[in-house]
């Protein structure tokens, strides 16, 4: 028994390596050490591993730890210098050393323009940056919004603009439990965005392309228009389609996504591991009949890699595409040249690689994902397969293909559950039905796109690849019909999920290898589990808050108590779900908000004035002015709202308010002229969409 301790740390040397590497990023993010500190640093460890060397023999042996504890140190510090350097705020040609809101900047168009309900939107990256008539190259990339009034569609990739608009740097929305879309972006290198109406950009001269993403683009082009003319049934089965293959989004109705993500087989229409996976199979299959490549290892290595690769590239070549090509180059190359090749160390290295190329994609949700899921079906399927023996073998098949979904699920699902408060109930059975079909369809449109040119054979195919999607797309959408397809609205915070981690690591250990030790750890692990979700509970039970929502040219606002809350906003919030989703949903799911009340305990409402557990707030959303008090009447929260035509003072007249909130319902120079004269009054003020959310516990 005492073998499984060793093995995975000398046949799989790049998880040692991976650890300090995570170490290394995880700390140069958070704590922002400068360069010089970090290279002085490594420069020490370095040489100090280096030292080691000139001892004799004997004292070596001795310092073997000591050796291995500085090269894990100069991982880690190299992981420290690399996620510096990956920072494109430390290149001293960042187009923000140098940009005033004076300036102008010439961007060139890095991708071709994607269609938004009011805008034309696209990556660009900046060439260039004209101050005080002086012209500065740049680097560095931002976001493009064009309005949908002006010449936009004469925008292609590669084409150079002039830009004349001020630029707005990315915020969150500041609203509890929201989506971190400042980080996100960061993480991508992007900091500003930008929206252009007509006159504010020009068209300039000199095209610069990348012929590789410029032929990228033109196949997915193409890819799109074939699809398009040949699966003409309805939007929704060419949404899937394309998506499918190419992973092409901008088609997929957004309730048919939320399906696809309740019944637990969203990773259907994101391209990732699981296409490759096809592709792989489907390729391994071929070349081992073929007798003159079976025989030939270099070229069956050569025929396979090259083929992911051209995969990935034609289905645009996207990060999480990109991240499952280099997964399966590891795995490939160490199953070809290396039989005892550890999948631990396949895997463990390609993370190693992407890490050390794009430290940020360790909190890509895609990569966390990815790569959970691949280590639980290496750890977990076989013992899960062993576990019911069934001699008919169509069976088998099911059961095998169960035990990869459930293998993946088990590793999976805390981290899901923290990101998207929900697990697929039904995830079993739509998987057994929606991924066979979907390998189908995945190999049927490969089949249409390659027969395009000729009409007669590519008409069939395309019927029958648009009838297979319909079939897929009815099969989720009736399982999610039924009310207990998913639960939804699952409280989880990091320290909930990494307890959850604990048990199943320590809960998996006890059960494949009878570790005594690893059974204690997971009902330790259990235990606080338990007692960390029992106070939280019991804590958000005495909540009581207002919250002033940051929800763009909407009123918003939740009076909380306890599980409960009562709405005070648009109606339109109420009927438009994605809406709601995005923007109340997260806050409500983190508080543990489970009733909507029109009224609550210890809540007064008489018109615009509410008194609410002993606070006091007005809400003005019209044209108001009240006649000067001597006695003033005192406020907790002044809300103004609806763009109101009004002056401070004409409020102040008669209401002394401790604080005035200014929400996103209102326009912005309207509040830059409130917020002037609250300063001059000495008024505390709130901008909702300058500061975000606005909280109040209430005591």
């Amino acid at each position: 028994m005492q073998s499984h301790y060793i093995p995975i740390w000398k046949t799989a040397p790049f998880c040692r390596l991976l650890l300090p590497l995570l170490a290394g990023i995880i700390l140069q993010w958070y704590l922002q050490f400068s360069f010089w500190f970090v290279l002085i640093c490594g420069a020490c460890f370095f040489i100090a591993f280096l030292l080691i060397y000139l001892l004799d023999i004997g004292t070596r042996f001795k310092l073997q730890w000591l050796q291995g504890i500085l090269l894990h140190l100069v991982v880690m510090v190299s992981a420290m210098l690399i996620t510096w350097q990956k920072d494109t705020r430390h290149d001293q040609k960042w187009y923000g050393h140098f940009y005033n809101d004076s300036a102008a900047l010439i961007v060139r168009i890095d991708e071709p323009l994607v269609t938004k309900e009011r805008s034309f939107k696209a990556t660009a990256r900046v060439e260039a940056v004209i101050c005080n008539g002086q012209t500065i190259p740049a680097r560095g990339k931002l976001l493009a919004y064009f309005s949908k009034n002006t010449a936009v569609p004469l925008l292609h990739y590669g084409d150079r603009v002039l830009i004349n608009s001020k630029l707005e740097q990315i915020k969150n929305s500041g609203n509890p439990g929201a989506f971190n879309y400042e980080r996100y972006a960061a993480f991508q290198q992007i900091f500003h965005n930008v929206y252009l109406k007509s006159g504010e950009w020009r068209l300039l001269t000199g095209k610069k392309i990348n012929p590789l993403k410029e032929a990228i683009f033109s196949m997915q082009q193409y890819v799109i228009s074939v699809l398009k003319k040949y699966i003409n049934r309805s939007r929704d089965e060419l949404g899937i389609s394309e998506a499918l293959l190419i992973g092409y989004k901008e088609d997929l109705d957004k309730d048919l996504v939320q399906a696809y993500s309740n019944a637990g087989v969203v990773h259907i229409i994101a391209i990732s591991g699981l296409h490759l996976g096809l592709i792989y199979v489907m390729l391994a299959w071929i070349l081992d009949r073929l007798p003159l490549i079976r025989k030939n290892k270099f070229l069956k290595l050569l025929l396979l890699l090259s083929s992911l690769w051209i995969f990935s590239i034609l289905t645009g070549a996207s990060g999480s595409v990109l991240r499952s090509a280099v997964m399966f180059s590891f795995i490939v190359i160490g199953k070809n040249y290396f039989k005892q090749a550890s999948m631990y160390n396949s895997l463990a290295g390609s993370a190693f690689l992407l890490l050390c190329y794009d430290p940020y994609l360790l909190w890509d949700v895609g990569f966390q994902l990815s790569y959970l899921a691949l280590l639980g079906i290496v750890t977990l399927q076989q013992p899960i397969n062993r576990l019911i023996y069934i001699p008919q073998k169509w069976l088998y098949k099911i059961w095998e293909m169960f035990s990869v979904t459930l293998a993946a699920q088990i590793t999976t699902f805390p981290l899901c559950i923290y990101y998207f408060h929900q697990f697929p109930n039904l995830f079993f059975i739509t998987n057994i039905l929606a991924v066979p079909l979907s390998t189908v369809i995945l190999f049927a449109e490969i089949l249409l796109i390659a027969v395009s040119g000729l009409h007669l054979i590519a008409v069939p195919i395309g019927h029958l690849v648009a009838a297979m999607v319909w079939l897929m797309n009815r099969i989720i959408t009736t399982i999610n019909s039924f009310s207990f397809a998913v639960w939804d609205n699952i409280y989880a915070n990091v320290f909930t999920t990494w307890f959850l981690y604990s048990i199943i690591l320590f809960g998996s250990a006890w059960l494949l290898y009878r570790y005594k030790n690893a059974f204690r750890a997971a009902m330790l692990s259990l235990l606080f589990f338990t007692v960390l979700q029992v106070y939280t509970r019991i804590m958000l039970r005495q909540q009581v808050k207002l919250i002033v929502y940051n929800v763009p040219k909407c009123r918003a606002i939740d009076l909380i108590y306890r599980d409960q809350y009562c709405f005070i906003g648009d109606s339109i919030l109420l009927q438009d779900g994605m809406l709601q989703n995005f923007h109340l949903k997260p806050a409500r799911i983190s508080l543990q908000l489970d009733q909507c009340k029109t009224s609550l305990p210890d809540l007064y409402k008489a018109k615009n004035y509410y008194r609410f557990c002993g606070k006091k707030i007005l809400l003005v959303d019209s044209t108001i002015s009240y006649q000067p008090l001597e006695a003033k009447i005192s406020i907790d929260v002044l809300i103004i709202s609806k763009n109101p035509s009004l002056k401070i003072s004409g409020i102040t007249n008669a209401i002394k308010p401790s604080i005035i909130v200014f929400d996103s319902s209102n326009s912005l120079w309207k509040i830059a002229k409130w917020k002037k004269e609250c300063l001059a009054l000495a008024l505390p003020c709130f901008s909702i969409p300058a500061q975000g959310a606005f909280v109040l516990n209430i005591d």
